[in-house]
């Protein structure tokens, strides 16, 4: 069974979430990005060649044109091959393990492998809603925990003001739900 999903990033991007189930006990989830854009590309390239080129026509040393075209070219292979990930893939095999896949623009491959006997809990670590009107604050924060316990509750407490546990008396599970701020 296949599922996919579409959602936005915090720039407008498009983003693609495809959930596949192969059998009850081996799932996959691929997070497709958007691709390089040819016009964010032209205008980075033409920035730095139009500085470049009233850099040369200030010194008149043809260094500063060919050093730009340099600076470029390795810029933009550094950043296909080290930074922009085109998709992001997590398999679950429950009685293996998790492993999970980056894949660059320019096609290099990153995979991690977790046995399943090393995995204690999941933590979903981006669970931050920004508002849309105000780009620039915190609207909730939306704290997702399978089970707590005295431990975790002293980490998240001290690392993060938005998040609030009830005393510890209370209920020892946490269901999801979303805190206004």
């Amino acid at each position: 069974m296949e599922d996919e999903q579409s959602f936005s990033d915090i720039s407008g991007g498009r983003l693609s979430l495809q959930r596949r189930y192969y059998t009850q006990s081996c799932r996959e989830f691929c997070l497709n990005c958007p691709r390089l854009s040819l016009r964010s590309l032209t205008a980075v390239t033409c920035t730095v060649w139009l500085v470049a080129y009233g850099l040369f026509a200030l010194c008149e040393n043809s260094m500063i044109l060919s050093s730009a075209i340099f600076i470029t070219l390795i810029g933009l292979l550094g950043y296909l091959h080290f930074v922009k990930i085109d998709q992001e893939t997590l398999l679950i095999i429950d009685s293996l393990g998790i492993q999970m896949t980056s894949s660059y623009a320019s096609g290099k491959e990153s995979t991690t492998f977790i046995e399943m006997g090393k995995v204690k809990d999941i933590v979903i670590n981006e669970a931050i809603y920004m508002d849309p009107l105000e780009p620039q604050e915190i609207s909730q924060v939306v704290p997702v925990f399978q089970r707590r316990d005295e431990k975790e509750m002293k980490t998240c407490s001290t690392t993060s003001p938005f998040v609030k546990f009830p005393p510890a008396g209370e209920d020892s599970r946490l269901e999801p739900r979303s805190l206004s701020l």
